[in-house]
């Protein structure tokens, strides 16, 4: 209860404060958006990774023949799940740069 109250009072200041005010917090806002939405996005990336790459691994200890065919389908995996955190890293860009919130 504490936690909601607190938020919504925070929350309120960016409401009641002048037009310059408002536009300081929410590019505070922002900024604390951007790096907590890029921090989910390169753990839950690094998760997704670590877990590709242990079964390629494991993959390629049961079956060696397949090893370059699972190398081949791991780096496509790889590559599509970097892509997430890079859109993460765009959208977080856009806004810290090119606010539409202001």
């Amino acid at each position: 209860m504490k936690k909601a109250l607190f938020l919504v009072l925070a929350f309120a200041t960016a409401a009641f404060a002048s037009e310059e005010a408002a536009n300081t917090m929410v590019q505070a806002y922002s900024v604390l958006a951007a790096g907590i939405g890029l921090g989910i996005a390169a753990m839950g990336g690094a998760i997704g990774m670590g877990n590709t790459a242990a079964a390629t691994i494991a993959g390629t200890a049961r079956n060696p023949g397949m090893g370059g065919k699972l190398m081949t389908t791991m780096f496509i995996a790889l590559a599509m799940i970097e892509a997430q955190v890079i859109y993460t890293l765009v959208i977080a860009l856009i806004a810290l740069y090119a606010n539409p919130f202001l």
